[in-house]
């Protein structure tokens, strides 16, 4: 007992913060999962475990058919953007196409975009009736009908697709980059030509890159819930995503999503780690020792049209849905068109101050991403702290439950803080407090692997220099770690307060009556019609956004997002 005493004693204080923070993410990460677990296998009306719920789940045909429905996009999504992606990422990466710098901010600008901001703006181009696009053909062509109708599978493919080639376009070039010249030097001085050597040489020596970014397109989207809402639902085009809403309507059925949602995450879980593998393997024929010379492909005349299909791809995803985004946010009536007599600011004095709901969803969604960014960066300094420097055994499980949250769906993580915090003993349903857990959890991941890379990056001697003068390691990290770490630690904070701003698949099933946030709002306002109001409303939302992107290059870097991102 004395011995334990004197242990107790001898412990610093930073090792009991250590231990609170482990419990602190055993609470965001590990409980909303086990009871999501737990509730899969948990009857309601009897109490005792049982196979029901995922009998229930897949026990109708409609349901399997969502789940293949949503394999079925995201396969179809994953190809499309492959072959808009890897074309792209090649011209701007290994050739003398011009304007790559404008082809690069415009590809950011799609990831930047939220998808179902993106879907609004497709609905205004390709609706079956009044869209822009349609209403052009019937009026310069002669057309009787309309020839585009987004409320489809190819729509939704389409919609998907324009604003998730970014992540396969980010991982293609990140690789290219990297490819030294040496083997397509060789190849071409043994008279192959350059498409051959592209196909023999530059593909193979980048394909885990591309199969790795293609891995992460497909869950991002069968994991996606805006678009679908917004295109799938009035397509009566059923997807997992839709399905566990559907769920959730009266009479809600909290048990049997937790089930349904279980092979979703199951999925993500297996296609993760086959990415992780295979973006192990990447560039290790490229490796030299060198520093191979990267030289560029003349493409003669060819690079002008090089250029101008980058262009068409950024014109689908960027330049149309951001005009007609900002013609319907100052319209009366946007089948109007752009006329002088049409123009108004009253869709924002409608969303700013006519409207309680608008003006809260605006404060909240700031508000909870501050909180989250916040708090997740905190959580996420101190554990990559521990495992850095190796203060704590099993630092690795530490670290693993970091970046679990990355791989479960947002819509699954939702399901498993609803079965974890809305009931007895927390009853936090509907509250600020379980907005702001769950996206700390959500983007904790993007915290963690910055916060570590980062301390990664600084030298321990000077903290053992302030240990040996007497401080104690709180006190070095507040006098040496946390000053060296502002600038990366600020691009972190911003990493995570991005997407929290335009959240959607986890928020839809946490707000209540006064937690609506932007992203929810907006689709509120689409289901209701109010297209003009949710168009004002988004380009306000993308307005912040633009903004937030702009401090971050002015204060850290112009390629802040690319570098910490990948």
């Amino acid at each position: 007992m004395s011995n334990l005493r004197t242990r107790l004693y001898n412990l610093e204080p930073s090792f009991l913060l250590w231990v609170v923070l482990v419990g602190v993410l055993a609470l965001l990460v590990v409980y909303p999962l086990f009871w999501l677990l737990v509730g899969s296998l948990y009857s309601p009306g009897s109490g005792e475990f049982t196979f029901a719920n995922f009998a229930t789940a897949y026990g109708r045909i409609r349901y399997i058919a969502a789940f293949r429905n949503s394999i079925v996009m995201g396969l179809a999504v994953t190809a499309a953007c492959a072959v808009v992606a890897v074309p792209m990422a090649w011209a701007v990466s290994r050739t003398n196409m011009p304007g790559k710098g404008l082809v690069r901010a415009l590809t950011l600008g799609a990831f930047i975009i939220p998808p179902y901001l993106g879907a609004l703006a497709w609905i205004l181009l390709a609706g079956p009736n009044a869209g822009w696009l349609n209403s052009a053909l019937k009026r310069f062509a002669g057309l009787e009908e309309g020839v585009f109708n987004i409320f489809s599978f190819p729509g939704l493919v389409f919609i998907i697709a324009v604003y998730s080639y970014p992540y396969l376009f980010v991982f293609t070039s990140a690789a290219l980059d990297t490819v030294s010249s040496e083997m397509e030097d060789a190849a071409n001085i043994l008279g192959a030509r350059k498409w051959q050597t592209v196909r023999r040489i530059t593909l193979p020596l980048v394909l885990p890159a591309i199969l790795g970014g293609a891995i992460i397109t497909f869950l991002e989207a069968i994991a996606l819930f805006g678009s679908p809402a917004m295109i799938a639902i009035p397509a009566r085009y059923n997807v997992v995503t839709t399905q566990l809403l559907e769920f959730f309507s009266y009479p809600v059925r909290v048990e049997v999503a937790e089930a349904y949602a279980l092979p979703l995450l199951a999925v993500t879980v297996a296609l993760y780690l086959l990415q992780q593998r295979l973006i192990g393997r990447r560039g290790h024929v490229t490796l030299t020792g060198k520093g191979g010379e990267r030289r560029m492909i003349e493409l003669g005349p060819w690079r002008w049209m090089a250029l101008g299909g980058c262009l068409a791809v950024s014109a689908l995803s960027v330049i149309m849905p951001l005009v007609i985004i900002g013609q319907a946010a100052f319209a009366k009536a946007w089948t109007r068109g752009f006329s002088a007599d049409n123009l108004t600011w009253s869709n924002f004095h409608y969303i700013l101050f006519e409207q309680q709901a608008t003006a809260q969803a605006v404060i909240n969604t700031f508000l909870y991403a501050a909180s989250a960014a916040s708090f997740a960066l905190a959580l996420a300094l101190a554990i990559a702290y521990v495992v850095e420097r190796r203060l704590l055994p099993l630092g690795g499980l530490l670290g693993f439950l970091c970046m679990a949250p990355f791989v479960v769906p947002g819509i699954v993580l939702a399901i498993g803080f609803y079965a974890a915090y809305a009931s007895n003993p927390f009853f936090l349903y509907g509250t600020a407090a379980i907005m702001i857990l769950a996206f700390i959890t959500r983007f904790l991941p993007i915290a963690y692997a910055n916060a570590g890379a980062a301390i990664r990056g600084i030298n321990p001697e000077m903290e053992e220099a302030v240990r040996i003068l007497g401080g104690g390691r709180l006190l070095a990290v507040r006098k040496i770690v946390a000053p060296l770490l502002k600038n990366s630690l600020l691009g972190a904070w911003l990493l995570v307060f991005i997407p929290a701003t335009r959240e959607l698949s986890t928020a839809i099933f946490l707000y209540g009556p006064n937690t609506r946030v932007m992203s929810v709002m907006l689709l509120n306002l689409t289901d209701e019609g109010r297209l003009e109001p949710a168009a004002a409303f988004g380009l306000l939302l993308l307005i912040v956004i633009i903004a937030i992107v702009g401090l971050g290059y002015l204060l850290i870097g112009r390629d802040f997002m690319v570098r910490r991102s990948t």
